[in-house]
């Protein structure tokens, strides 16, 4: 863990919650809200992140490679890639850097929905997007890619003749085997342009290549899954499978900070560092 992480145990939080939220329950959207050093998680969030750190204590340091990754793949999309408009399945809390900030920098106009089920993120979304024409929420489940693609809002803001850039950041790997994510995603890219990209960030496990590595990568499925609900560490192939029809962008699949870094990166994974993988891919 870097010096300039936070120290979550000297973190005070309310416990104060906006009508209709479950704070004996944790969230995952809390938990990596947590990580990152932020305040909208709740008592149960921190019980969670504190088993999570006892097996990986520089979790935090992976949750900030993974925004460092998302920066860096939304400014190549909206850049080089020519995307102006992007699906975020799974957004998760409002933070510093958020999609629409990172693509209108780059690309004034750029249009973002954004999809989560969890009711804080909801409300924290919204709040944050009231005055924002060009950018909405809406409350959806990855498990049902049809209502997210035919959402009025989605219609409204996202035109499928033209590519748009798929954000799959951290979502995947709460999706059990049997709920066949890559048939998931493949439905989300069919409609797709040609021209569109799909980022992906995905939890891993590396297996024979770093044995402890992925002993610790059992370790956290193990707490995720009695905890958070699904929390699946991914083989190589099976990750690689996702991107079937679809052309790899250099470096292809990799640990987070591999990812075309630049000098704007700070975060320093450890053990995590082969635990948490990404890659970008085209629809030809």
């Amino acid at each position: 863990m870097s010096l300039d992480t936070p120290r979550f145990e000297e973190r005070t939080v309310p416990e104060s919650a906006p009508s209709g939220i479950d704070t004996t329950k944790p969230s995952v959207s809390r938990v990596y809200d947590y990580m990152l050093g932020g305040k909208d998680n709740f008592e149960i969030d921190r019980q969670v992140a504190a088993l999570a750190l006892k097996v990986a204590p520089d979790a935090p340091e992976a949750a900030k490679a993974n925004r460092e990754f998302l920066r860096r793949t939304v400014r190549h999309l909206a850049g080089e890639a020519g995307i102006r408009q992007f699906l975020d399945i799974g957004s998760g809390l409002p933070t510093q850097g958020n999609v629409h900030e990172i693509a209108q920098a780059v690309t004034p106009g750029a249009r973002v929905v954004y999809v989560d089920h969890d009711p804080i993120v909801l409300v924290h979304g919204r709040a944050l997007l009231a005055a924002d024409a060009s950018t909405t929420v809406i409350e959806a489940d990855a498990r049902e890619p049809e209502k997210i693609l035919d959402d009025p809002k989605t219609r409204a803001l996202i035109d499928f003749g033209e590519p748009v850039g798929l954000l799959m950041f951290g979502i995947l790997h709460h999706l059990a085997d049997d709920e066949d994510p890559g048939g998931i995603l493949a439905r989300l890219v069919a409609p797709l342009a040609p021209g569109s990209h799909v980022v992906m960030s995905h939890f891993h496990n590396p297996g024979e290549a770093h044995p402890e590595v992925s002993k610790q990568a059992y370790a956290a499925e193990k707490i995720f899954n009695e905890n958070l609900g699904t929390g699946r560490w991914r083989t190589r192939d099976e990750l690689l499978g996702f991107f079937d029809g679809l052309e790899l962008l250099e470096p292809g699949l990799v640990p987070l900070p591999e990812w075309r870094p630049d000098e704007g990166d700070h975060a320093t994974p450890g053990i995590t560092y082969h635990t948490f993988v990404g890659a970008v891919a085209r629809k030809p």
